[in-house]
């Protein structure tokens, strides 16, 4: 939908949707509920960050694909108006893992792309969702493309 802005659910099906999807991951041990991108598809994981005020885990599942050996998300909260905790987390906390389908778990960094950076990974979720233009539109503000870096282990 280009220039409009795209139709979506409303908010309480999203958040339902949420806390059902993290329900079905949490009980199956991550064994549903957790997928690869495909071709023309994203893919879903689950990221685990530390609290900004707590210090506590905060896990959430959030759709993703790859970038070499990166993972791409969008700090988007279903598109709602106010910034995703996952990422305020992330900002004041880089440091988190990711847990992908068949149970891999991986030691990341967070980080916001910028620049040509941004533009190229924004212009990717493109083809993997018509409508993203439409629904960044209905934000107050730019939404942020969050680059998961794989973290090197300190020796």
């Amino acid at each position: 939908m280009a220039g409009g802005k795209a139709r979506l659910p409303p908010r309480w099906f999203v958040v339902t949707a949420w806390h059902t999807h993290r329900a079905i991951v949490r009980s199956s041990g991550g064994r549903k509920g957790l997928w690869p991108p495909r071709p023309g598809k994203w893919g879903a994981l689950r990221l685990t960050t530390r609290g900004r005020r707590s210090g506590d885990p905060r896990s959430v599942i959030i759709g993703y694909y790859e970038d070499g050996p990166n993972l791409v998300s969008m700090a988007m909260n279903g598109w709602g108006p106010a910034e995703p905790a996952w990422w305020l987390n992330l900002q004041a906390h880089p440091e988190a893992s990711v847990e992908l389908a068949g149970g891999t778990r991986t030691e990341v960094l967070g980080r916001a792309a910028v620049g040509e950076e941004r533009a190229r990974l924004w212009q990717r979720w493109r083809e993997l969702d018509r409508n993203l233009d439409g629904y960044a539109a209905r934000r107050p503000h730019e939404t942020a493309v969050v680059i998961l870096e794989p973290r090197v282990p300190a020796e």
